[in-house]
């Protein structure tokens, strides 16, 4: 956990690598798109080969601290597993993405979460599990139930969003930043204790 002095008031600027993983077309370029401010990509947009890195900052709600988050988008395809794993080092925040549209992503996540835990952390970080293309209601074949089952089974937070509509896509950026502050406060009372 990194930290930073920031100069707008008194607070901190912390520093945080969030991976973003799940397999090809399930959406977790265009959820980083709308978290960044740039709405989604338009249709005729490329997909991730490889690895992706983008900053954003984010001010933690009720707090004078910010979060900068550095988002790993990493390729789902195979083919890229072992230059993507590279990147997975010293995480501090999850986000794994499936399609609620298709039942291979969902049963990937294990795949996904065995790849990116088998990096030790270097300490313990918040993780979420988004269930993407919620607008596609009519074709969904994993229920909300299914997903937060597995989310609970995991220790991983549940979100539903859609990157299309725009819609709960910050939600679970916003949760990670705030759980990642927390462990910056337990970690920094720890510390101050000892003195």
């Amino acid at each position: 956990m990194s930290s930073a002095p920031h100069k707008p008031g008194s607070g901190v600027m912390l520093r945080a690598k969030c991976i973003v993983a799940g397999d090809a077309a399930v959406g977790k370029t265009s959820l980083i798109h709308v978290f960044h401010g740039e709405g989604t990509p338009s249709k005729g947009y490329s997909m991730t080969l490889g690895v992706t890195t983008l900053q954003q900052v984010v001010r933690v709600p009720d707090s004078e601290d910010v979060v900068e988050v550095c988002t790993v988008d990493s390729s789902g395809h195979e083919l890229y597993s072992d230059h993507i794993q590279q990147h997975w080092t010293h995480p501090n925040m999850l986000f794994l993405v499936y399609d609620v549209t298709n039942r291979e992503t969902f049963d990937s996540c294990n795949k996904w979460l065995e790849c990116i835990r088998s990096h030790p952390p270097d300490q313990p970080y918040p993780g979420v599990l988004v269930a993407n293309k919620t607008d596609l209601e009519k074709r969904r074949v994993i229920s909300e139930e299914e997903g937060r089952a597995f989310a609970t089974a995991k220790r991983l937070e549940y979100f539903e969003a859609s990157s299309k509509i725009t819609e709960s896509c910050t939600s679970p950026f916003l949760h990670l930043v705030t759980e990642y502050h927390k462990l910056y406060e337990k970690k920094l009372e720890m510390m101050t204790s000892l003195i």
